[in-house]
Formats: C-alpha cells, structure tokens, sequence
C-alpha cells in the first residue's frame, strides 16, 4: 500500500482573511482552502508547512493521519480560560502531548504512532466529530485530559498507586468517544473509568441562577461590555465561572481510584463483555440451526413427494458438467441422504450413490464434491 497522510485545519473563533489564504496557498497548490479551513491528502511528499506554526498563526484546530499509524490532534485555546499549571495533575505521566503558550493563546499538541489498521481511512470526517471537545474544555470540561491520563495509564506510562484526576468520565459523550477511538484507546478502560460521573453535565437552573446573582456588579458590567463587543468566548467563560463556583460549594469527592483499579476493572469488563459476546453468538448459532433444519425438513417433504424426479433431477445436473451443476446435484444428494436416514433405507441410497459415482468416476470435481456424502 502506498503511503497516505491527511491534513486539516480549522479556524474557529476567527475566520482567515484573504491575505492569510493567499499565504496558505503558497504552502500547497492542491490544498482545498476556505475562511475558516484548510484540507490536503499526499500519497507522495510532504506537507511543506510546519502544523505548529499554522497552528500559532491562524487556526484553532488540526487533525493529522498517516496509513503507517501515526495520530495527531492540536487545539488552540484562550489562555486566560485554560490553566496550564492545574494541567500538570492530567499530564504528568504523559510525554507526548506538549502544551505551549503562543501569545493569547494555548497550545495542546498530542501526537501518538499507534499500529497502522488494515481497515482504510482518509480521516475526512474525523476533527469534525472531535471539535466539540475544543469548546468542551474552554466550558471547563476537563474530560479530554482524563482520556490522556488514561492513555498512559493503558500504556504502563502512569504507576499502579497513581490516583484518578478526576473521579470518573462519565457519562460519556459522542466527541469523547470520537477521541479515544481516534487514538484506540481501550474501550474497557474506558466503561471502567466512565462507570463514575464527573460531574460535568448540566447544572440545575437554580444553582446557576445562584451563582451568577454571587457575581459583583463589577464582574456582570465587565461581561456585558464584551457581550456588547461580540466576545466568541463570552459564554464559555461564563459557563466555566459558574461551574466552578457550583463545584467550589459541592460535597466532599469520592475516594480517587489508582491506575492498579482502573486496569483491573477494566479485565473484569472485557471478561463480562466477552461471555456476553459467547453467549450472543452461541445464542445466533443456535437460531440459524433451527432455521436451518427447518428449511431442510421442507426440502426432505417436498423430495419425498417428488419421488424418482429426484434422481433424474441429479443426473440432469451432473451432465450440465459445471461447477453449479455439480454442487446442486451435490445438494440434492446430500438431502436424499438425510431423507433415507429418517425412512431406515441408508444402505439402499448408499448403493445408489456408489452407481453414480462409478458412472461418473471421470469427473474429478464431482466426484471431489461427492466424497463428504461417504
């Protein structure tokens, strides 16, 4: 297979002027480029621009895929709505993803060459379903960095007696479950994690409304100012500010489980979800058989009262002298066996088979197909 690498950029808060495009171009002839979008595939060379820096310059969002297993996903985020210190508890143990700041902004970059799948993907379709979690983060929800925690946590990077960064994952949502997909990230490992709530879902409108009554006149001004201003992350900001203040007041958090309870719940998972898997398949085993058998007792009914048209129907398809000649006549075979079985006459069919074969000894395929009849 030849090699394959996918690109795509996005622009989020900030569509990209015409002079920016016009710079982007210079970067690729090929590329499909928009205001808010860059998008190329090479099944030769290479990109000639550097990800990092179109990242720092214009866009909020990359997605990069290559067919020999390597993933990459960048976010671009406003500095002043991601801490990069409170970070350090999901990133610690994870050494390839890098955060940087670029002026205003954050940069998440992480970067994994994982075994390449046989299954073909162009990786179109792939940031769309992952760019929710850009605004998800900027709302507060930290969700993503448990996923990268977990990653190392699958791949012996985090200690057995590291705790949890958080005290669940749950309930998952479609872009998360987009990312560690995207990644392949165990998907027991995952039920295991998200079997406690992080608390990250909605807020009940009183607690929301309580919150932001709290908020000083200073504060509510400031806002409104920039709501006035048209500020892309005036609302995510709020959202981040009341989540806070409605978890700052929350009860005290549940024990935090180790990477050791997470790795050895996941185990009891797969083994659940696996004698699961056995008993569905024995289950759908089962179910063609009984079809199956019932198809063929309307066969033997149907045989038995055709009578000797039977027989002749056999040696008509043998003299066709092709493969599906031989294979109905086969059939027809198989279930006149099956019929003298249920009638007691086994030996009398038997000599019957013996005459055809003997008839026919010089069709080598036939007599191949007839030799699972005994």
């Amino acid at each position: 297979m030849s090699e394959y690498q996918y690109y795509e950029f996005q622009a989020i808060d900030r569509p990209l002027s015409g002079a920016d495009r016009q710079a982007l171009r210079k970067l690729s002839t090929r590329a499909r480029i928009t205001a808010t979008s860059f998008t190329n595939s090479y099944e030769w060379g290479d990109f000639k621009g550097d990800p990092a820096k179109l990242m720092e310059d214009w866009f909020d969002l990359h997605l990069y895929l290559a067919n020999w297993g390597s993933r990459r996903l960048m976010m671009r985020l406003p500095s002043r709505l991601v801490d990069a210190r409170y970070l350090d508890g999901f990133l610690g143990a994870v050494d390839w993803v890098k955060v940087w700041v670029a002026g205003e902004h954050l940069i998440l970059d992480i970067a994994r060459d994982e075994e390449p799948d046989d299954a073909w993907d162009d990786g179109s379709g792939w940031l769309a379903a992952l760019a929710p979690l850009r605004g998800d983060v900027i709302c507060g929800d930290l969700r993503l960095f448990y996923l990268l925690w977990l990653m190392a946590v699958e791949g012996g990077d985090a200690g057995a007696d590291d705790l949890e960064p958080m005290p669940g994952i749950g309930p998952m949502t479609g872009p998360l479950g987009a990312f560690a997909d995207f990644f392949g990230l165990d998907p027991d490992l995952v039920s295991a994690a998200a079997e406690r709530d992080a608390d990250a879902g909605a807020i009940a409108p009183d607690a929301v409304r309580q919150a932001i009554a709290s908020m000083s006149d200073h504060v509510k001004t400031e806002m409104l100012l920039r709501l006035h201003e048209r500020d892309p992350h005036l609302a995510a900001e709020l959202r981040a500010m009341v989540r806070g203040s409605v978890m700052s007041n929350a009860s005290s958090p549940i024990a935090a489980r180790s990477a050791a309870d997470l790795r050895s719940r996941a185990r009891e998972l797969r083994l659940e979800r696996e004698r699961a898997e056995a008993a569905r398949d024995a289950a759908e085993r089962r179910r063609q058989a009984a079809e199956a058998e019932k198809a063929q007792q309307a066969r033997l009914v149907a045989i038995e009262q055709r009578g000797e048209d039977v027989w002749r129907d056999v040696e008509a398809e043998i003299e066709r002298r092709s493969a599906v000649g031989y294979e109905r006549a086969t059939a027809l075979l198989h279930d006149l066996r099956a019929l003298a079985e249920q009638g007691g006459i086994l030996p009398d069919f038997t000599t019957r088979l013996r005459a055809i074969r003997e008839r026919h000894s010089r069709k080598a395929q036939l007599i191949k197909r007839l030799a699972a009849l005994g």
